[in-house]
């Protein structure tokens, strides 16, 4: 398996859809369709988080290819409030966070209700338990992900 830390976060683990190969610099990794894996890792965090952190807030918010200034724009917020929840100064509000959410799932075209979504969002919130790492799987019909 590989740890997959490019995504900027430390919980994603491969267990296929990678080459190791060698390059004049070092030890290289190669990976097979990599905006299928971003996207079902956008969705995993959407559907199981209980609360986004602040490297699970960032990684939704380059997959929206926003800047940190346009997405305070859209959440009626400022930059700096953005750095700092992605660097885990302050806790991502709870509003944000569902926001943010909703914001990925629809760029990640999925037709889903807005009440449903976050009446599930607020369900996650009051869960205790969390994942610590979760595997991703490559198949025929592009990346799976479970938790580990």
């Amino acid at each position: 398996m590989y740890h997959y830390t490019e995504s900027g976060l430390r919980n994603v683990w491969l267990v296929n859809g990678f080459k190791a190969h060698k390059t004049t610099h070092g030890a290289g990794v190669a990976f097979d369709n990599i905006d299928s894996l971003h996207r079902e890792i956008g969705r995993w965090l959407c559907a199981n988080s209980p609360r986004l952190k602040g490297a699970e807030f960032r990684f939704l918010r380059h997959e929206l290819d926003l800047s940190q200034a346009a997405l305070a724009k859209l959440l009626g917020n400022d930059a700096q409030s953005i750095a700092l929840w992605e660097k885990g100064k302050v806790k991502v509000p709870a509003w944000a966070d569902r926001l943010t959410r909703a914001l990925y799932r629809e760029h990640a075209g999925e037709n889903i209700k807005i009440r449903a979504l976050i009446e599930k969002m607020a369900s996650l919130e009051a869960e205790k338990h969390r994942a610590v790492r979760f595997e991703a799987r490559e198949t025929n019909k592009g990346w799976t992900l479970k938790a580990a």
